[in-house]
C-alpha cells in the first residue's frame, strides 16, 4: 500500500512537472507571437500610410490632367 501511494505521488509530481514545462513553453510561444503581431501591426500601419499617400498623389495627378484637358 505504501509503495502504491508513493508511486502515485511520484506520478503526480511528474505530471505537474510536465504541466509546468508546458506552461513555460506556451508562455514563450505567446511572447513570440505577441512580438510578431506587434511587428505585423506596425507593418500594416506603414503600408496603409503608403497606400494613402499613393492614392492622394494619384488623385492630384488626375486633377492636374483634368485641369490641363479643360484648359487645352
Amino acid at each position: 500500500m505504501v509503495d502504491s501511494v508513493s508511486e502515485q505521488v511520484m506520478q503526480l509530481e511528474q505530471r505537474v512537472e510536465r504541466l509546468i514545462r508546458l506552461c513555460d513553453q506556451l508562455r514563450d510561444e505567446n511572447r513570440v507571437l505577441l512580438r510578431a503581431q506587434e511587428s505585423l501591426n506596425a507593418e500594416r500601419a506603414a503600408l496603409l500610410d503608403k497606400n494613402e499617400t499613393a492614392r492622394a498623389r494619384i488623385e492630384a495627378m488626375i486633377s492636374r490632367l483634368k485641369a490641363l484637358e479643360n484648359n487645352g
